[in-house]
């Protein structure tokens, strides 16, 4: 069985919802209590209770890659295939990124 990774994503220092890799692609869900607030974390990802599934990394997860030259260090220095976005994204957009959105691993 294989183990599946997961993120925490967080809008500003708010936690907003966790993503997740699945058997058949990805999955975003919003936390319970950051849907009170009412807040997207993209206009393509809007608030809603059900969580979002695709086959591929959602567009707006994909758009907080790191790509180019940085890719090629971010990759090495973290031990992570340049294909793998979903572990890119796990270890390169939890320190300071250039929007409000961050996601940590979760251990």
């Amino acid at each position: 069985m294989r183990d599946f990774r997961r993120g925490q994503v967080y809008f500003d220092k708010d936690l907003a919802g966790y993503i997740s890799e699945t058997a058949d692609g990805y999955l975003f869900e919003y936390d319970k209590e950051f849907l009170k607030k009412n807040i997207p974390i993209s206009v393509s990802l809007p608030p809603r209770e059900r969580p979002y599934e695709s086959k591929e990394l959602f567009s707006f997860f994909k758009g907080l890659l790191p790509e180019g030259w940085y890719l090629d260090i971010v990759a090495a220095t973290q031990k992570v295939d340049k294909e793998d976005s979903f572990g890119l994204l796990l270890c390169a957009t939890s320190g300071d990124t250039i929007g409000a959105v961050t996601v940590r691993k979760i251990k």
